[in-house]
């Protein structure tokens, strides 16, 4: 049997032990089934033995002496001063600074305040009065008189290329005679442009005639449903600029401008139309001796108007309300006797652009002869060969 022999600690020295028996170490109270014996620091666990020998052997109060004296060095070195610090230190070293409003001279008086302005009122009116200059644009009303011949396919096209890149509001009001075509209606569609086709019911033989009409069944259509805008006798056989459609918003009541044209023996160009001054008409161009006797020397493409001429005369101050249409007279004179049923003289026209200085349509008179399409713009026979391929 295996016996484990200590030395008794200082305290144990002078004790005497009767009857042979042994002392009892606090230790034991730890070790398995009480008995020391069973605990072998050879064999069982002899890092826990010898940590639990040495705290019962030198005691747990030394150990806690010891802590304590070193931490009362600590807290004293802690609360010593070792250098030198300003000892004048006041309550105000810690105060906020003290905030104050500004001084206001206040008079009391027996004024009441009836209103109260943040500022925003003058913002809103300033915006409202740059709103006020910003003029919305006025609608374009372009009235085109259509028929079938070669070149109307082209033509419309054309037009209509062009109508679609002009700033909206616009409406295109193309007129044709006796019924509407499936041909014309299918390219008005495909242009993209709002358009209205109108019918006209009167049936003239003459190509001077059908123009005439096909034109006062546009205003009557604009007279009836009251369209406001600037209308524009567009023919589908001239050429136009997009200044010129961008310059009609520009016009008040009524505006003008010249008009190159190829002359009938296609060996000479004609300008025709106004002389300016700014926007102040002075004169006329014109080379056609014939033409003369007119009082003014418009192209039918060559001025635009006010739509409300029409049907609001008193707007704008006319004595008389007779209906305004293109008379059947001599080729030549349409024109000017149309404007003199809306104009009184040329103080009362405005000249586009500023000094009529620039070109912006041309009428080419590019004719086809008595050449129609056939139905649906289609050819049921091959045309005849002239030339063989061998």
């Amino acid at each position: 049997m295996a016996s484990i022999r200590r030395t008794l600690s200082p305290a144990y020295h002078d004790r005497s032990y009767q009857n042979g028996a042994g002392f009892s170490s606090p230790s034991n109270k730890f070790l398995p089934n009480g008995n020391s014996k069973h605990f072998s620091s050879s064999t069982h666990l002899p890092f826990l033995s010898t940590a639990v020998n040495v705290v019962y052997r030198k005691g747990w109060r030394r150990s806690f002496s010891r802590c304590l004296f070193f931490f009362l060095i600590g807290f004293v070195f802690g609360i010593t001063p070792f250098g030198h610090i300003d000892t004048d230190i006041q309550a105000k070293d810690f105060a906020f600074p003290e905030l104050k409003p500004p001084h206001v001279n206040l008079q009391f008086d027996d004024q009441m305040v009836t209103s109260v302005s943040l500022g925003v009122k003058p913002r809103l009116q300033e915006q409202k009065e740059v709103m006020d200059l910003i003029e919305p644009l006025k609608q374009l009303i372009v009235v085109t008189p259509t028929y079938n011949r070669g070149f109307q396919a082209y033509f419309l096209n054309r037009l209509g290329q062009v109508l679609r890149l002009v700033k909206p509001p616009l409406v295109w009001i193309v007129v044709e005679e006796k019924a509407a075509s499936f041909e014309t209606a299918e390219i008005l569609r495909k242009t993209g442009v709002m358009y209205r086709h109108v019918v006209c019911t009167l049936n003239s033989s003459n190509v001077k005639d059908r123009g005439v009409h096909q034109r006062n069944a546009a205003l009557e259509h604009i007279e009836r449903h009251k369209l406001d805008g600037i209308v524009f006798f567009a023919d589908d056989d001239n050429v136009y600029t997009l200044e010129l459609f961008e310059s009609l918003g520009t016009i008040s009541r009524f505006g003008t401008w010249p008009v190159a044209m190829l002359a009938q023996s296609k060996n000479k160009a004609i300008l025709e139309g106004p002389v300016c001054n700014a926007s102040q008409v002075i004169g006329w161009n014109t080379n056609e001796k014939s033409k003369r006797l007119r009082m003014f020397h418009v192209d039918m493409s060559g001025f635009a108007f006010n739509s409300t001429l029409l049907w609001d005369p008193k707007r704008w101050g006319r004595p008389f309300s007779n209906l305004i249409r293109q008379l059947d007279t001599v080729e030549g004179f349409q024109e000017t006797t149309f404007i003199e049923q809306v104009v009184g003289d040329e103080s009362q026209m405005e000249g586009i652009p500023p000094g009529c200085s620039r070109i912006m349509n041309w009428h080419l008179h590019l004719d086809s002869g008595n050449l129609v399409y056939p139905k649906g713009w289609l050819l049921e026979k091959n045309l005849e060969v002239t030339l063989p391929i061998k």
